[in-house]
Parts: C-alpha cells; sequence; structure tokens
C-alpha cells in the first residue's frame, strides 16, 4: 500500500511540475505502476516519467497563447526489453525483432477559455522505429518514445504547417 501511494504522490508532482514549467500543459499518468513496461526500480520509472512529461510540456508550449493541453497517459511500453542487473541502472536491450517496439496509450484534450477544441484518444506505436530516417539523439535513452510523441503531436494536436507558421 506505500509504494501505491508513493508513486500516486509521485505522479501528482510530476503532473505539478508540469504544469508549473509550462501552464498550459497538464499530464497525468493513470495507474503507472500497472504500465506494460517502465524502469523496475522507482527512481528510474520517476526520471522516465518526468522526463516523459517535460517533453509533452514542451510540445505543448508551442500551443497558441490561451490553449491548454492535457495528457493522460493510461500505458507506457518502452523500446526494447529491460533487464535487471547488479549495477546502479538495470540494462535495455533494444532490438528490432518485432516485439520490442515503442507504445504508448494515452487520452487528450486540448481546451480553450473552457471550451474542448480537440479531444480523443491515442494509441502511439511505431513498430519501424529502428528502420526510420531522421534527426534521433542516439544519447536519449526515450529517442524513440519522443519521437513518436513528436509525430502524434504534429499530426493531431499541432499539424507542423501550422507549427511552422509560429
Amino acid at each position: 500500500m506505500k509504494t501505491v501511494i508513493r508513486h500516486l504522490a509521485a505522479a501528482g508532482l510530476l503532473a505539478l511540475g508540469a504544469g508549473s514549467a509550462f501552464a498550459g500543459t497538464t499530464v497525468n499518468y493513470i495507474d503507472p505502476d500497472r504500465f506494460s513496461d517502465v524502469p523496475f526500480a522507482t527512481w528510474e520509472r520517476d526520471e522516465v516519467l518526468k522526463e516523459l512529461t517535460d517533453h509533452f510540456s514542451k510540445l505543448g508550449a508551442q500551443l497558441p497563447p490561451g490553449q491548454n493541453l492535457r495528457v493522460d497517459v493510461k500505458d507506457v511500453d518502452l523500446a526494447g526489453r529491460e533487464y535487471p542487473t547488479r549495477g546502479v541502472r538495470d540494462l535495455r536491450v533494444v532490438r528490432s525483432n518485432g516485439v520490442d517496439w515503442p507504445r504508448i496509450d494515452l487520452q487528450y484534450t486540448v481546451e480553450q477559455d473552457g471550451q474542448v477544441l480537440r479531444s480523443g484518444a491515442a494509441e502511439l506505436r511505431d513498430m519501424n522505429f529502428m528502420d526510420r530516417i531522421g534527426r534521433v539523439n542516439d544519447s536519449d535513452a526515450l529517442r524513440y518514445e519522443k519521437r513518436m510523441i513528436d509525430d502524434w503531436f504534429y499530426s493531431a494536436i499541432l499539424p507542423r504547417d501550422r507549427a511552422a507558421r509560429r
């Protein structure tokens, strides 16, 4: 029970952090203890969720003034598989064998002045994540997930042609 409360508290702090970093973006993690694939260690899991929150917030900051983005993340399956080690961090092995692609399930709402402009559910998947050509920061542990979130954001929330004009 203490673990559940600790995770809910951490998720709440992450959501508050997202709201204060960019007032127009709120990210909530719905039952993160049940996510398909996040790091085993609590501190590492919190670090991953914070990094995802920061990325959603960075994207949400591109919305026109007065628009707010709310994202409720329902499940996360990171690229690759994690294997426990005796070291400080567990080892994540990424292969392009057809089963290790990144996946994020979420619900979103874009509001302005209390009115919903867009909302829906999205199942983000990138089965070709290792074969795609494009700018990817190889030193970023969440590079595949962030690219997948970018693709969703620039198609469903702020199409690139509108983003380019800003």
